[in-house]
């Protein structure tokens, strides 16, 4: 018998990402982002956001986090139209000598405005789980790392569970406790609607102050 053949895409892409943190008090962060997306062989931008968003950190292991996110994305008509994510984040991380341990699980609710067919209307509900290892270099300002995440999609039958995994080697340059740069190399694959592999680098400047 022959083996079952599908169809399978795969692109690159770069992220472009700014992420900003101000301390409010002594135990609650304002965090800011913005990220631009290409695909397309990084020749087309996919989709702009902007995010919002408070930290809460009522022990040293343990935050509590909620934002919104306002998304510029290209659809099927090839225009960019708005769409709206809501986040609820639980992370804790813990210290195994110079290994750093974080898990993150994330409740996100995505509004869009481009509507083809009646489903289009109705809010999607995801549950996203992420692990990330990082190494603290004791005398040089390079932190590397490593991470994975999973995206399951909530109160609907799916074909896959889940429907997008992520997963990711990074490094991070410390140019002092205020200013660091990132860069990482991501797989992403995605099974729905149809199933594609990314290979995405991804630059980030971040800022905390």
């Amino acid at each position: 018998m022959m083996p079952a053949l599908f169809s399978q895409e795969k692109d690159f892409g770069i992220w472009y990402c700014f992420d900003g943190e101000f301390r409010l008090a002594k135990k609650l962060d304002l965090d800011f982002s913005s990220n631009l997306r290409t695909f397309n062989d990084a020749s087309s931008v996919e989709q702009i956001f902007g995010e919002i968003g408070l930290t809460y950190k009522p022990v040293k292991f343990l935050a509590l986090a909620g934002s919104y996110r306002l998304t510029g994305k290209t659809e099927d008509d090839t225009e960019y139209h708005p769409r709206h994510k809501f986040f609820f984040d639980v992370t804790g991380s813990s210290d195994l000598g110079r290994f750093t341990l974080t898990g993150r699980y994330r409740l996100q609710r995505q509004d869009k405005t481009y509507f083809e067919d009646p489903d289009d209307e109705v809010p999607d509900y995801y549950s996203r789980l992420r692990a990330k290892l990082a190494y603290r270099t004791k005398s040089f300002p390079v932190n590397p790392y490593i991470t994975t995440e999973v995206f399951v999609r909530m109160f609907e039958n799916t074909e896959k569970i889940p429907d997008k995994f992520r997963i990711s080697a990074g490094a991070e340059y410390k140019f002092n406790k205020h200013h660091s740069v990132e860069m990482e190399y991501i797989f992403e694959r995605d099974y729905l609607p149809d199933l594609i592999d990314t290979n995405i680098i991804a630059l980030t400047y971040n800022l905390k102050f």
